[in-house]
């Protein structure tokens, strides 16, 4: 009999063309698709950017005419995807390509899954058998078209949308709101401002180091993670400092899908906390997830000691295991400018208190390699509140 430590329930992503300059082949995704008069859902950032209307020309030149939805914030909530969802149906929409960052690409997915469910949206959110309830044949296609190099939601099989009423950050979850074609092509990520490209990049290190330190067997993951982690300290820096880096820009998109295909072996407490501040402070994900890492990093330490040596190895640090991989992330950190405490995004210690159940009960939680509990969350959230990294 094979060990039940050795088995696992394994699924990995979908159609990708990868490379600058790929952005011209985005008619022919549509038209694989059965699309005639795709809907293009971005943010509000995005919607008025030279990067989308040549998107729009490359397709209406084709003979794709492609509306436009841009009604997406940074920490998107459900009115976001309703209204979406209202303006496919009247707009006989036959599908939706998903650009920008996270928060687009996130309401895109969910757009797709509810505009013909007749159910709201909420009826689909990651609990228990929730997801069943989908008709699969009234999704709409999805091509996936990232702008941004962190969160890897193009080739996720979920969205995390804000519940506005209670404030918390709700996933929702079908197995086909995997985009059925990704189309990365990393000069549309070549304008991204340096803040907003150290944030996204230390969210893409986050997915991989939540990914390869979570419990369970799945080699193909933690292969892939250490992987991505190795291509974010050669190209992290690099895209911040020269955003025109091509190298470095192609590197990063890499690794940023690269970590949503290892993150489904599980994430941890960098996530739930993340999320739960997000929800509440509306606190940007990658950048919450950026100055959290180093406190779940060391309270993770006595279950992530094997992984962190092994990490350090493939990075070629100087100082070994654990103490040298934690001391690599603290001074990228300070490299990228990123905030040392939980306070520059808003928390106070009344937080603590407040957040912990929310994180706990957050679906990332149990994935975490120490096993969390009240008491210990409130203690991160203090942790990370009051830079304490002993």
């Amino acid at each position: 009999m094979v060990p039940a430590a050795l088995q696992g329930n394994w699924n990995y992503p979908t159609g990708i063309r990868f490379g600058p300059g790929r952005i011209a082949e985005l008619p022919e995704l549509c038209r694989e698709l059965g699309m005639h008069r795709p809907l293009l859902i971005t943010d509000r950032g995005l919607a008025h950017l030279a990067i989308t209307a040549r998107a729009v020309d490359i397709n209406e030149s084709a003979g794709l005419p492609t509306a436009i939805f841009a009604a997406v914030d940074p920490n998107p909530g459900g009115s976001a995807v309703t209204a979406g969802a209202k303006l496919a149906r009247a707009g006989n929409h036959d599908g939706v390509i998903a650009f920008g960052g996270g928060s687009a690409l996130d309401v895109a997915k969910a757009v797709a899954l509810v505009a013909h469910q007749g159910r709201p949206l909420w009826d689909f959110e990651d609990i228990g058998s929730n997801y069943t309830r989908v008709r699969e044949h009234k999704l709409l296609p999805v091509v996936a078209v990232p702008t941004t190099s962190g969160t890897g939601s193009e080739v996720g099989r979920a969205s995390v949308i804000v519940h506005e009423h209670s404030h918390r950050k709700a996933i929702i979850f079908h197995p086909k709101m995997l985009p059925a074609r990704v189309l990365c092509d990393p000069e549309l990520t070549l304008e991204l401002p340096a803040e907003i490209t150290a944030a996204v990049g230390m969210d893409a290190l986050s997915h991989n180091l939540e990914a390869l330190c979570a419990p369970g067997f799945h080699p193909m993951a933690d292969g892939i993670a250490i992987e991505a982690i190795r291509l974010i300290s050669q190209a992290l820096l690099a895209a911040f400092r020269d955003g025109s880096d091509i190298e470095a820009r192609s590197r990063m998109m890499a690794a940023s899908l690269m970590g949503a295909t290892a993150f489904q072996k599980g994430l941890g407490a960098m996530h739930s906390m993340s999320h739960a501040m997000g929800g509440a402070l509306n606190s940007p994900h990658g950048l919450s997830n950026a100055v959290v890492m180093p406190y779940v990093m060391v309270f993770n330490r006595a279950a992530i000691e094997a992984s962190m040596t092994q990490l350090g190895r493939t990075l070629g640090l100087q100082k070994g295991g654990f103490e040298g991989v934690l001391q690599w992330v603290l001074k990228l950190r300070e490299s990228l400018q990123i905030p040392h405490t939980t306070a520059a995004l808003g928390c106070t210690a009344e937080h603590a208190s407040l957040l912990a159940p929310v994180a706990l009960a957050d679906s990332t939680a149990p994935t975490n390699p120490v096993p969390l509990t009240q008491s210990t969350m409130e203690q991160l959230f203090l942790n990370a509140l009051q830079g304490k990294l002993s």
